[in-house]
């Protein structure tokens, strides 16, 4: 990586590291941001994503330690049956993740963070022949999306049903979603949080069921996302990539930043 490259990585990662983790707005309804002490967490009920999103970059094994014992507290104490911390590669200390290892959490299979500014993205959506764009508007559009997610990821969908439902309940502004529809059946689908204040919109999902895959429905739903998030104002695209979406990413101008890996916590039963 030239210098020109490595100073452009460096400048992404700062703003995102102040912008979506230090200074974190809620990702949905019913839920909060708190500062507590050495970390910024997000909390909700049992239905939302509960977790650490940002822990300070002076953080020593002394601090580390304890801010890892508050936090176990603190999921402990509210009953939640899963708590998350978003480890960052760049997140200190150096071994922060062996620390929570050994605190109880455990590490699930590491993505990439890629961001890409959203005026150098490619606007033009091409679909393959017989695929149409439909946009999340209702409980029915709801179902195809958690169907299709349940068919490309093979994971239960409850989760993104009660988000995605919350969202366009309360806070329909912020959010978008779309699926890729062959006639009547769902083979993709994608949404977009927009983070207002930040000017970072976040991709998630854009999982495609195995037979309609390496026909450009992934890279149609990126533009139809990219093209809502210029229209609204937003000047940078985010995503945590599996290995299998980062290539095309990187193919499509985002930037990897390195890598995250959810350390989740689970108290016992």
């Amino acid at each position: 990586m030239n210098d020109r490259a490595t100073a452009h990585r460096e400048e992404l990662l700062a703003v995102f590291d102040r912008e979506m983790r230090e200074r974190a707005r809620p990702d949905g309804p019913g839920v909060r941001v708190e500062r507590a002490g050495d970390v910024v967490r997000q909390v909700g009920t049992g239905h939302d994503w509960n977790g650490v999103v940002w822990s300070s970059p002076d953080l020593d094994s002394v601090r580390a330690d304890a801010a890892i014992a508050a936090q176990v507290a603190h999921c402990t104490g509210l009953g939640y049956g899963e708590f998350e911390w978003k480890l960052y590669e760049h997140d200190r200390p150096a071994d922060l993740g062996a620390r929570l290892l050994g605190a109880g959490f455990v590490p699930e299979a590491p993505e990439t963070l890629l961001v890409a500014p959203v005026a150098e993205q490619p606007l033009t959506v091409r679909l393959p022949e017989g695929v149409h764009l439909r946009t999340v508007r209702d409980e029915a559009d709801v179902e195809l999306m958690a169907r299709a997610h349940e068919q490309a990821f093979g994971s239960d969908g409850s989760r993104l049903r009660h988000q995605v439902l919350a969202r366009l309940k309360e806070d329909p502004e912020h959010f978008v979603g779309v699926l890729a529809m062959a006639g009547d059946e769902p083979v993709s689908s994608a949404r977009m949080e927009l983070y207002p204040g930040t000017g970072f919109a976040g991709l998630w999902g854009g999982g495609t069921v195995e037979a309609w895959r390496g026909r450009g429905v992934y890279r149609a739903l990126i533009a139809h996302r990219a093209g809502i998030a210029a229209e609204r104002g937003y000047r940078y695209l985010q995503v945590d990539a599996t290995e299998d979406s980062r290539p095309i990413l990187q193919r499509l101008g985002f930037t990897a930043l390195g890598t995250t890996t959810p350390y989740v916590y689970r108290p016992a039963s």
